[in-house]
């Protein structure tokens, strides 16, 4: 990325209220709940590739379904809410900031759905890191995530070696018809 375009990428962040740090080679932690956990949606889709990956978690946010997906009504992407007695499990990614931008523009950061929380993360071993991750507004009432979604979440969470607790908690989340 040349300087010009992360000079600009700056301001546009900026203009929209949130601090770019770093430079496009620095690296951070990118905490992902949702399906970005899974290979095929991450590094595929999105052609991520990270530096490193480890499972881990969050305390005090839990797993909801509180968002409008597509087709409306039928379908709810993942997010997370602050919840003091919970925990979420994903994945983290150690990924360079040009990396975050890039998912950030997948993600549709900065804009009016996900936006950038910082966490005090720790990994599957207990190591405590600081991750970015995305939270959104959601509803107030859960949804259902759609088969195929749930299913990347599954897939990815039994593919990174997550606790099998957590693994049979997404195998209970009842899909959309």
């Amino acid at each position: 990325m040349t300087r010009f375009k992360w000079w600009l990428a700056k301001l546009r962040y900026r203009l929209r209220g949130i601090r770019l740090e770093g430079r496009p080679a620095d690296e951070v932690w990118y905490f992902a709940f949702g399906a970005n956990m899974h290979d095929g949606a991450f590094r595929e889709r999105r052609g991520l590739r990270p530096a490193e990956w480890r499972a881990g978690r969050v305390r005090g946010y839990r797993l909801r379904f509180n968002l409008e997906g597509r087709p409306r009504g039928k379908a709810a992407p993942a997010n997370i809410s602050p919840d003091p007695g919970s925990e979420v499990w994903g994945v983290l990614y150690r990924i360079t900031c040009e990396d975050l931008l890039r998912l950030d523009s997948t993600e549709g950061v900065p804009g009016r759905r996900y936006r950038h929380l910082w966490v005090d993360a720790a990994d599957i071993g207990g190591n405590p890191l600081r991750a970015v991750t995305y939270i959104a507004e959601g509803n107030e009432r859960d949804g259902n995530p759609s088969l195929r979604y749930i299913t990347l979440l599954r897939e990815g969470a039994r593919a990174h070696g997550l606790p099998d607790p957590y693994i049979r908690f997404l195998e209970g989340v009842k899909h959309a018809e």
